[in-house]
């Protein structure tokens, strides 16, 4: 499917100087109609993902829904290729972490059917990758209105000096040992020192939030799908880093060592172009 915007074009209007420090500052943001012309196009590449499934697809039922999630599969899915590499995203990518560069880490599809009660745990993106650096950046992309299965975002938590324990989405079972070596879960509903970041989106709006920072989401329990597209970006000072136990997205054979750069022929650089 052809993209449904001008190649490499970025509207300045999106961005400006006041988002950037509010992203710098929070962690997160939401940028208005960012991918309004692109929702066609993100539909028909998550219908085709669902439909071709990968290895590393779950799709967990629960109560009266279930929760479908895909990554790493964009190089395969023709409409992931061309968001990727002819959105606005990478331009976007690279002025809110204030990097010189943009490189795609991975896309990820998150779909949750009508009546699906689990909510996504609280969890930082970073301590699951092998990935760190202050420049990163995840793009959440809904192609369907979101009134109440919202993302939600604790401002500042992308400074918080320890990681929260990465756990298991099935069971909410530990990641990693060591559990001394990170924070617990948060639990910000009930603890009025952490501001949670929540927005209503329509279908192209986009939520950009640094790797370190905290989220979650809740359940759907409306009566209409709710699907998502993530778009994950790294900057300038972004590099492999070893984990205690597997890694999620697990790349097996990459074959890095700790301080590289990420290799660019598995995760290219598309800013600048």
């Amino acid at each position: 499917m052809a993209p449904q915007t001008a190649a490499r074009a970025i509207d300045t209007s999106l961005i400006d100087a006041e988002t950037i420090a509010d992203y710098q500052r929070d962690g997160a943001v939401c940028i208005r109609g960012a991918f309004k012309g692109w929702v066609d196009t993100i539909a028909a590449g998550i219908e085709r993902n669902m439909q071709n499934r990968s290895a590393t697809t779950s799709d967990i039922a629960n109560g009266r829904g279930s929760f479908f999630d895909d990554y790493c599969n964009w190089e395969r899915i023709p409409e992931f290729v061309e968001l990727v590499r002819k959105s606005p995203a990478a331009e976007l990518a690279a002025a809110v972490m204030q990097s010189r560069t943009a490189q795609f880490f991975h896309d990820h599809v998150l779909v949750k059917e009508p009546g699906t009660q689990k909510p996504t745990p609280w969890h930082q993106d970073i301590p699951y990758y092998f990935v760190d650096g202050q420049q990163t950046v995840s793009f959440w992309i809904p192609i369907d209105p979101v009134k109440e299965a919202t993302l939600r975002l604790i401002a500042g938590s992308h400074k918080w000096d320890k990681m929260i324990l990465p756990v298991r989405w099935l069971d909410d079972s530990n990641f990693y040992a060591g559990e001394g070596d990170y924070l617990p879960v948060p639990d910000p509903d009930n603890d009025p020192s952490m501001k949670v970041l929540e927005w209503e989106m329509e279908p192209g709006d986009a939520i950009l939030f640094d790797f370190r920072t905290a989220h979650g989401a809740r359940g759907n329990l409306t009566a209409a799908r709710r699907r998502a597209l993530s778009l994950r970006w790294v900057g300038d000072d972004a590099h492999y880093v070893e984990r205690p136990g597997r890694t999620s997205p697990p790349y097996h054979g990459h074959g890095m060592r700790p301080g590289q750069k990420l290799r660019e022929d598995w995760f290219p650089v598309v800013f600048p172009g």
